[in-house]
């Protein structure tokens, strides 16, 4: 995902979870993120910028329907369109805020993988932070945020159409191999071209990953941030190293079963 906090139809700022046993859970995400001679993410949950770019709620009576999954907020160009949309193509409605006047204003949706996603309207570029030389794009670089999401699923193809038709997201094929086997995953592309989120077969690298939203978020030492992902009781799913030695990433779950990846920062 490039260039980070950008106003965009298909652009993906933010992601929340509401938890059972919220202190531990805060206290885990606080320990996990929060690695590095130079934190990206303080002990709050919020990037080195003091922004909310995750949200770790109370799982509360009116929460409690929701899948206990990291939900990305993705931003669309009409909320009421994209919850019509999703619903015709087989996705269901787990929640709708709507203004005193009944235009909505956001919805939490389910697609049929069991997949959920928050759509929300495209932010103001008043609430990004600025980033108009080079100085400020490398600080922006820098910062605690989703540096990427991707789904896997069993049947990416079906899946890719919905997303193109919820969304107005594009696609791009990514060629993969798997048992000298050559397929394609897909990187979902926002209305000005750039990749916002991937599209996986459950299979190759890929085999064995549950079927929600990853969110991918940087770190600055991962493995001081997995030594406390096993400290707090969380559970490393799969670990992927490159080919100088060091971690790529690592999918990882915490305490009360929800999961994510870790990437250097």
């Amino acid at each position: 995902m490039s260039e980070p906090f950008l106003p965009r139809v298909g652009g993906i700022l933010s992601a929340d979870n509401a938890v059972p046993e919220h202190e531990r859970e805060v206290r885990f995400y606080s320990r996990v993120l929060s690695t590095g001679e130079h934190p990206l993410w303080r002990e709050d949950l919020k990037n080195n910028l003091g922004m909310p770019i995750i949200g770790l709620g109370a799982r509360s009576a009116e929460y409690a329907h929701l899948p206990l999954q990291w939900m990305p907020h993705i931003q669309v160009s009409d909320v009421a369109a994209t919850v019509e949309r999703a619903l015709d193509l087989g996705g269901s409605e787990l929640m709708h805020g709507k203004d005193d006047d009944g235009k909505s204003q956001w919805a939490v949706l389910l697609d049929s993988n069991g997949a959920a996603f928050g759509i929300i309207p495209v932010v103001s570029a008043e609430e990004i932070p600025p980033t108009e030389d080079a100085a400020s794009r490398d600080a922006a670089a820098r910062v605690g945020c989703i540096s990427w999401i991707d789904l896997t699923v069993s049947d990416a193809s079906a899946t890719r159409d919905f997303y193109r038709q919820v969304v107005d997201w594009s696609v791009q094929d990514v060629e993969m191999e798997d048992a000298s086997e050559r397929y394609a995953d897909y990187n979902m592309c926002c209305d000005d071209g750039n990749p916002a989120a991937g599209i996986c077969h459950a299979r190759g690298v890929n085999l064995g990953l549950p079927p929600v939203w990853m969110i991918y978020l940087p770190v600055g030492d991962i493995d001081e941030s997995l030594r406390r992902v096993r400290e707090g009781e969380g559970k490393i799913i799969k670990a992927t190293r490159g080919t100088d030695g060091e971690y790529a990433y690592a999918v990882v779950q915490d305490p009360v079963g929800a999961c994510l990846a870790l990437v250097p920062g």
